[in-house]
């Protein structure tokens, strides 16, 4: 998987590709439309993170390049790749259960906190793409 070098893109009808965890310094792209939303994403290999109409979507430190993320019904999908091991953050629905999945195997049962954010490590170094798939 190669970084999303125009810091956030389309993919298909249905998913974005963001985010660069080998730039050196922070880059931003604002007013981005997809799907009727304004996006925002601000990344370098310290931090990534997405905003939707300014509300909190993905963060991940450090810096991570994040492809075919989706957010449905029930929670989100995406790949994700980084130099080193990540912790993530996404927003979801405020006190809800979710299942983990990373490439396929689930990692356990989590609750978001009453703002809607759940954190989870991933361990990327030296692992290419890595599956990600939260579940309510």
């Amino acid at each position: 998987m190669a970084v999303v070098e125009e810091l956030l893109r389309t993919q298909g009808e249905d998913a974005i590709s963001f985010g660069n965890h080998k730039l050196e310094e922070k880059a931003k792209l604002e007013d981005f439309e997809y799907g009727g939303d304004l996006l925002k994403v601000k990344t370098y290999k310290t931090m990534t993170k997405l905003e939707k109409n300014g509300m909190f979507v993905y963060e991940s430190v450090p810096g991570t390049s994040v492809t075919n993320f989706k957010e449905t019904q029930d929670g989100i999908v995406f790949d994700v790749e980084g130099d080193e091991d990540a912790q993530i953050t996404v927003g979801l629905q405020d006190e809800t259960e979710y299942e983990i999945f990373i490439d396929g195997e689930s990692i356990g049962k989590m609750s978001t906190n009453l703002g809607g954010k759940l954190n989870l490590s991933v361990e990327l170094a030296s692992a290419g793409e890595v599956n990600v798939r939260i579940i309510k």
